[in-house]
């Protein structure tokens, strides 16, 4: 008997701490992911300072290998790789803000309203989503860029548009799970707008939720767009990380500086977006 009760207690104990771990380890994956972030967003802003040579500018040697004159070496060209990567912060990381700020926008306002009217409303806007959703973004921005060419304006546009629909079902599923609480029905007493409960007693419940999918949808479109740049699908007057590491495909053997470098930095942006949302997810659930 007594061998259960502490078996028992030790369980207890044990099921009453994996909060406090889990809570940990995701202020841990947060803080490692904000700090990534901030210092990928402090390169950018900060890119004429860091960079003083011209990424467009021909510098150097050609395939100069990383030295005291050139960090990171120079490409084929004799351009710059450090003032390249530090300039190429600037478009990747503009692209992935703008496209989740578009998907943001339109994500959660068709879920919100979808959620709250219900019935026809309901049905149409998750028709309309699924028809987004089924949607292949990669082949969908490859053919807007060969119909129409390249542009930044282009792939944001794209991408942002064909972003928004799991977003849009996940606040759909928030608001029908909060929609007859206390809290919603007694704004509709006391006589609120519908737009004053969107976004003055709903949003606030579905940001949590949003914001941790939208961290795991930026590094995806950080992805998409170093893929359609490795490919030669991207502005060719704007430098992006993908360019970079595309223009070292035919130099892979001689110039191992050039796929590395614009390689590392967009895996520690999409790991820094993945960390930050793990993070916030892993709090979520404590909570």
């Amino acid at each position: 008997m007594a061998e259960t009760i502490s078996a028992a207690a030790v369980r207890v104990e044990s099921i009453g701490q994996r909060p406090v771990f889990r809570g940990i380890a995701g202020r841990r994956a947060a803080l490692a992911g904000a700090a990534l972030l901030v210092i990928m967003i402090v390169v950018a802003m900060f890119a004429p300072l860091l960079a003083t040579i011209d990424p467009f500018a021909v510098s150097g040697p050609s395939l100069a290998p990383p030295s005291s004159d050139h960090l990171m070496g120079t490409d084929a060209l004799g351009r710059d790789l450090f003032s390249g990567l530090v300039y190429g912060a600037r478009a990747s990381l503009l692209i992935a803000a703008a496209v989740g700020l578009l998907a943001l926008v339109c994500g959660v306002s068709i879920g919100i309203l979808a959620g709250y009217r219900g019935g026809v409303i309901d049905d149409l806007l998750m028709r309309f989503t699924e028809l987004f959703q089924v949607m292949p973004r990669f082949i969908l921005v490859a053919v807007m860029i060969a119909l129409f060419g390249p542009g930044l304006d282009r792939v944001v546009l794209t991408l942002g548009l064909t972003s928004w629909p799991v977003l849009a079902r996940v606040v759909r599923g928030e608001i029908l799970a909060t929609r007859n609480l206390e809290f919603v029905l007694s704004a509709e007493a006391l006589g609120a707008t519908q737009m004053r409960i969107f976004w003055r007693v709903l949003l606030p419940q579905v940001m949590p939720s949003v914001l941790v999918l939208v961290g795991l949808m930026l590094g995806q479109v950080l992805l998409l767009e170093a893929s359609l740049g490795f490919l030669g699908l991207g502005d060719p007057n704007t430098l992006t990380w993908g360019m970079l590491a595309g223009q070292a495909q035919g130099y892979l053997r001689v110039a191992w500086w050039l796929p590395l470098f614009p390689g590392l930095a967009i895996t520690l942006s999409v790991l820094g977006f993945n960390l930050f949302a793990d993070g916030l997810a892993a709090d979520l659930q404590r909570r």
